[in-house]
């Protein structure tokens, strides 16, 4: 077989415990994986935390800049939140990603891990959709001062405390001043996370070709508080009037605490992540798959 991609990473979570019915990312699994891709004829390195957090040895090791010098497509093992996590590690290089699913929906990583040696070989030989999502780059500004920048695939939230009441956030797009909402919280969402928290919360499913982003309040005060599709926004400010023990996180990977008068500025990152699928993948398959519609139906 010649394959388009010669230098594949594998990259993978290792987890201690996993959920009922969620098999547990091994050793042994992504030591298979990578014998089927030298199989194939393809170079295989292995990120240096999946190295590590796995024991394994005996394959060239590279971390992430490592990887976007040297491979043209990495192999993501895990769930959606795996994928997560290194696709916006790696979105500054411009590598691709396959996902192969460990986790229970599975709305990026679509490759089933016991159909991978039919499903894989035909990708690597070119016969695949590409699926460009975007990035969003958050700052959190006090006082005139960044104190927290970072990026999120899915969404940025501001959540009201543990065992406070809501918030009020004033919000402004583009300089404009929207409303002050007042809350549990508000999601600023990607189409990506458009089917992950801000689904939860009543949002709306955006296709992942949309540039719109989707802000959700969480549990408003005022029930005419409704999700909002905004089209393209340069910025997004989510301001806190009101509220303790306040945060914000990030694809909930990543937190940071806020206090009254801290900003969180939201803009679209330059940088956007490459996932490629099977030949015939569509958006809309995937949402009929995962959300289970039409189960019943003749």
């Amino acid at each position: 077989m010649k394959s388009k991609f010669k230098h594949i990473a594998l990259v993978g979570k290792y987890q201690m415990s996993t959920p009922p019915g969620v098999q547990p990312i091994s050793r042994d699994i992504l030591e298979n994986i990578a014998q089927f891709l030298y199989s194939l004829g393809c170079d295989v390195f292995i990120e240096e935390a999946t190295a590590s957090s796995n024991g394994l040895s005996g394959h060239p090791v590279l971390n992430l800049e490592g990887i976007g010098r040297t491979c043209d497509l990495a192999l993501v093992v895990g769930g959606d939140g795996t994928m997560l996590g290194f696709g916006r590690r790696l979105a500054p290089h411009d590598v691709p990603l396959i996902g192969i699913n460990q986790g229970r929906l599975g709305f990026i990583t679509d490759l089933v891990l016991s159909q991978m040696q039919t499903t894989l070989p035909p990708m690597l030989q070119g016969e695949y959709v590409e699926d460009k999502r975007s990035l969003l780059h958050a700052q959190v500004w006090r006082a005139g001062q960044c104190v927290f920048d970072t990026v999120a695939m899915n969404d940025v939230v501001l959540n009201r405390g543990p065992t406070s009441g809501m918030v009020e956030i004033r919000v402004e797009v583009d300089g404009h001043f929207v409303a002050n909402q007042r809350a549990d919280g508000l999601i600023i969402a990607t189409p990506t996370g458009s089917t992950a928290y801000a689904l939860s919360a009543g949002g709306p499913l955006l296709h992942p070709s949309l540039q719109g982003l989707a802000m959700v309040p969480i549990a408003p005060h005022t029930l005419s508080n409704r999700p909002l599709v905004l089209a393209d926004p340069g910025e997004i400010v989510m301001e806190l009037v009101s509220g303790r023990e306040a945060s914000v996180n990030f694809d909930m990977q990543s937190l940071t605490s806020v206090m009254i008068g801290d900003r969180v500025s939201i803009k679209r990152s330059p940088h956007s992540v490459r996932f490629l699928h099977p030949k015939g993948w569509t958006y809309f398959d995937n949402l009929r798959e995962k959300l289970h519609w039409n189960e019943g139906a003749p």
